[in-house]
């Protein structure tokens, strides 16, 4: 029998409390208080507890852990991500697959975990005066944050899922690589986004949190931030929560306010820039919710001679980085290769056609092959990103628009997958586009995708990676905090996530994350006077 560590660490003493059940307002008064418990939250809690501080996470979403994870999507998608798994850019042209329980996108994704690469480390020094930005400098933080979940080059086969891109690749003359991942004793189960049920996955839900916990920290779930508060010369002095009901959507009508020495802002690159409008925080040049990048994904499918099965194996496992690498960060958009799982509702929900046409498509999923293109957006001036909103509810939604430059990355990339999906041996080949059918030649399919109109809600696009929106640099004009995430108008005040990412990363964003923030923490909890960890 699997053992589940956090029913066990509940069991066991730790504080952690779902907000549903509270049956008055609550009052904390901690050292520091964490918005999130993803991998800048999760990441944070663990160095500021170990450091001996006193420590209160609030997450906006449930405490599901691997008792909880059966590998159904039916479950999965309402209660671990954000809006069900549908979340929508504000035109609804791109689908955002975001975490939305404790462990925030490290519970569901696929565990691919990459460093900050050093062409985008480089552009960071040069154009955001971010100096100490350094592949030599970062290395010992990734290093320790890939000893801490466990990441290692993949070493199992490729799933055939996988195999295909390698293949295809190698045969068109593209370079590939194993995927490393953030797992320890994997089953191959391939069913990473739905929670992991046998808690291989390294995710901020089964190390760093247990850890805090462990250490005395407090966890509040079912808890969303309304506003961080400020005393009266000006400094953060925590935030104002209230708590949601049982079914995680509606307020209780119970309050939860914390008094804190310092305040983290780890809510995600949506989040995080919604809960600094929410608070109306000073923000003289209007950077909050600026520069907010996706990595915009296309999607190309194929129907292969023998069954696929891309449900089954590690999900993602195989990659190529040739189209960011021969691409100069200030010219045409680069994309990087990957290969999503295939999962039914996934599948159906992002395969074009309707009715008898979907239906036909759908009933072929053992064949299925499908490769993903994630674009590199935020380093040219044609790539200013999209702003985050609030809505009359003081919801967030993200304005995101799709132009010429990010049309022609996608229509190459189009291109490039069927290249290979043909090589690979594939009978036929289906771009994900409104307008497209299946072609059985890669002639044939290389002229369709020349003619498709590129436009919302015909190509297909959608994205897992959101970054930016709270964008880091030494220049308060252009931005919202500086290289240690210390916010550049509010003392006593640090964002530590993805959001604080000045343009997009060119790869899963997760490690970079931990090692930015695993650095970046060390430090607060030095300033707030822990000890050495």
């Amino acid at each position: 029998m699997i053992k589940d560590p956090v029913a066990e660490g509940i069991a066991g003493g730790w504080k952690a409390y779902d907000a549903s059940t509270f049956t008055q307002d609550r009052q904390y008064d901690v050292d520091a208080v964490i918005i999130g418990t993803g991998a800048g939250g999760g990441t944070t809690a663990e160095i500021l507890a170990q450091a001996g501080l006193r420590v209160l996470l609030l997450e906006e979403g449930p405490l599901w852990s691997s008792s909880n994870f059966h590998m159904r999507e039916s479950e999965s998608y309402p209660n671990l991500y954000q809006e069900s798994a549908g979340r929508k850019t504000k035109d609804k042209a791109i689908t955002i697959l975001q975490g939305r329980s404790v462990g925030g996108s490290t519970t569901v994704n696929w565990t691919s975990s990459f460093r900050t690469p050093p062409v985008t480390l480089a552009h960071w020094r040069d154009r955001f005066g971010l100096s100490d930005y350094t592949e030599e400098a970062m290395a010992p933080w990734f290093e320790r944050m890939e000893k801490r979940l466990n990441v290692h080059p993949w070493a199992e086969p490729p799933n055939e899922n996988n195999a295909i891109l390698q293949r295809g690749a190698a045969k068109v003359g593209v370079p590939s690589k194993v995927i490393p991942r953030n797992v320890k004793g994997c089953y191959n189960l391939g069913y990473c986004g739905m929670g992991c049920p046998t808690n291989a996955k390294q995710s901020m839900l089964v190390t760093t949190i247990p850890s805090a916990l462990a250490n005395g920290a407090i966890l509040i779930s079912r808890a969303r931030v309304e506003r961080i508060t400020v005393d009266a010369r000006g400094r953060a002095s925590g935030v104002e929560a209230v708590a949601l009901d049982g079914g995680g959507l509606r307020p209780s009508g119970r309050g939860i306010a914390v008094r804190a020495r310092h305040v983290v802002l780890a809510a995600g690159a949506i989040g995080s820039p919604a809960v600094l409008l929410r608070s109306k925080l000073p923000d003289p040049y209007g950077r909050v919710g600026k520069r907010t990048f996706l990595h915009p994904v296309v999607i190309s499918a194929a129907l292969m001679p023998t069954p696929v099965n891309g449900f089954s194996g590690a999900p993602q496992s195989i990659y190529s980085d040739h189209f960011l690498e021969i691409a100069p960060v200030d010219g045409p958009i680069g994309y990087k290769l990957e290969v999503p799982p295939l999962h039914p509702i996934l599948m159906a929900t992002n395969f074009p056609g309707f009715g008898e046409q979907h239906a036909e498509i759908m009933a072929k999923m053992p064949y299925a092959n499908t490769i993903i293109a994630l674009m590199r957006d935020g380093f040219d001036d044609r790539s200013p990103g999209g702003n985050v909103e609030l809505l009359d509810d003081g919801s967030p939604v993200l304005d995101y628009s799709l132009d010429d430059y990010i049309w022609d990355g996608a229509r190459r990339a189009l291109t490039t997958m069927a290249q290979i999906q043909f090589a690979a041996g594939a009978r036929s080949v289906l771009p994900v586009h409104e307008d497209a059918r299946s072609y059985t030649s890669f002639d044939e399919a290389r002229a369709a995708i020349a003619s498709f109109p590129m436009e919302i809600l015909r190509a297909k696009v959608v994205s897992a990676h959101v970054m930016g929106g709270c964008g880091m640099g030494a220049y308060p004009k252009t931005s919202v905090v500086d290289g240690r995430g210390n916010h550049h108008q509010i003392e006593n005040l640090s964002v530590f996530d993805g959001s604080a990412f000045p343009t997009s990363i060119g790869a899963n964003p997760q490690l970079s994350i931990y090692g930015m923030v695993s650095r970046n923490a060390t430090a607060l909890a030095t300033a707030l006077g822990g000890h050495p960890v």
